[in-house]
């Protein structure tokens, strides 16, 4: 039930059409005390694990990937140009960025002598710092939303043999259910491990993993006999719009409690992280120029009102490389978060099953390129058609170029992944296809894959 995809195994797309010299990578983290082997208000009201009131994509995106991505599944990727800390290195079109997943406390130039001594690492992760109104009259709209969703807001540790490493959790239900990242639990795909978590007031609690699903790289844990925790509210993220602020909560390189904010730089980015074709993730993101950084993993993207419009996965860095660059930095205003719609029906279905669904077209694609212009993708171009799928149902043939979903602007393979992902099996969708010369429009019933 693969949709794997072909394209070129250098170049890349980037907005604009200006070629794309980044790449994604990951940032392992230590535990404090632990060292780790080198290897990313809208809709108010909405009660506490509220469903998401429809199955809609964001806002069209611009930004163009790069060849080979399938639909509902990973796709294969160049050989690394520099070592990763992922398993490899994926390209995307944003020149000269790389982003990475953001597992925990390691990080670049600026913050190696916090993470040298580990003493002050395990005293200040291990430290309570409640967010709390003190005075009314000076607030800002940061305060007001970190006070309603800090305390929803944990710090997850993961233990495994000699790979250890921290990120960010949000709590779901007052018994101990908590969403984070699969690349926190599983430490960057090295295995499961022994989990802990610190709640926002300090309780360490032992938890076990629930479910994992890689594919949109979420997974929910839950923590050992806990009551009475502050269950996190949740907005409707299809609402979210471009200059609404954005406040940050999580625990960057393991500082627990930590708030910055800033606004949703965009929505409906189509994101790839991961290298290989089992490793690979792409979200259909919210970017956000809130300061994270490793460790923000699995935290949360919040509105002005405190309510989590994403859940924090991934940063743009300068790639390694570069004049002047670090193999791994930390912010510079780049960051993507899975949509709390995304994330809510993935969580449902991880507590439910163990195990999640995904919306799935049934072809295996590659980025169009334009003719003077090998760097500037204009569609989705199918390269294989699955038997029986709904692509196959819908009468989509190889050499059709898939050039928009709904009202959805397509430009590479990447976007067709994420604006897939995006939906739940079932959800209908229409696609503007190109075949020959022509343009139509077809409608298509999403099938599901696990």
């Amino acid at each position: 039930m693969s949709e794997h995809g072909t394209g070129p195994a250098a170049g890349g797309d980037a907005p604009g059409g200006s070629p794309g010299t980044g790449a994604y990578q990951a940032a392992a983290a230590p535990m404090p005390g632990a060292t780790t082997p080198a290897q990313p208000a809208y809709g108010g009201g909405h009660s506490p694990w509220a469903p998401p009131s429809a199955h809609t994509p964001p806002v069209p995106p611009y930004y163009p990937g790069y060849g080979g991505h399938p639909l509902g599944a990973p796709e294969p990727t160049p050989a690394p140009t520099t070592p990763s800390r992922r398993a490899g290195r994926l390209r995307i079109g944003i020149a000269g960025l790389v982003a990475g997943a953001l597992i925990g406390g390691g990080a670049g130039a600026g913050v190696a002598g916090l993470l040298d001594d580990p003493a002050a690492t395990s005293s200040t992760s291990a430290s309570a710092q409640n967010v709390v109104i003190k005075n009314p009259q000076t607030a800002t709209t940061a305060t007001a939303a970190a006070a309603k969703a800090a305390p929803s807001v944990v710090t997850i540790y993961v233990s495994s043999g000699t790979n250890s490493g921290s990120g960010s959790g949000v709590v779901l239900t007052g018994d101990g259910y908590v969403l984070t990242n699969n690349h926190v639990v599983t430490l960057e795909g090295t295995g499961t491990g022994a989990v802990q978590v610190r709640t926002a007031d300090g309780t360490l609690y032992d938890a076990t993993v629930v479910g994992t699903d890689p594919a949109s790289d979420l997974a929910v844990v839950r923590l050992t006999g806990a009551s009475g925790l502050t269950a996190a509210t949740f907005a409707d993220s299809d609402k979210v719009q471009v200059g609404d602020v954005a406040v940050a909560i999580g625990a960057p390189l393991g500082l627990s409690n930590t708030v910055t904010d800033g606004i949703i730089s965009a929505t409906g980015r189509a994101v790839a992280t991961g290298s290989t074709q089992n490793d690979a993730t792409v979200i259909d993101a919210l970017q956000t120029d809130a300061a994270i950084n490793p460790g923000n993993s699995g935290g949360a993207l919040v509105n002005g009102a405190g309510e989590v419009v994403g859940i924090n996965s991934a940063i743009a860095t300068v790639a390694s490389g570069s004049p002047g660059s670090q193999s791994q930095s930390g912010n510079i205003g780049v960051g993507f978060a899975i949509p709390s719609n995304t994330a809510q029906r993935i969580a449902k279905e991880l507590i439910a099953n163990g195990k999640a669904t995904r919306a799935f077209l049934g072809v295996s694609t590659r980025t169009a390129a334009n003719g003077q212009n090998s760097d500037l993708g204009t569609g989705a171009q199918i390269v294989s058609v699955e038997s029986g799928s709904a692509a196959a149902s819908a009468g989509l043939q190889v050499g059709d170029v898939v050039t928009a979903v709904g009202e959805r602007p397509i430009t590479s393979s990447t976007d067709l992944t994420a604006a897939v992902r995006s939906k739940a099996p079932g959800d209908t969708v229409t696609l503007t296809v190109r075949r020959g010369g022509a343009s139509s429009t077809t409608d298509v019933t999403l099938g599901s894959a696990n």
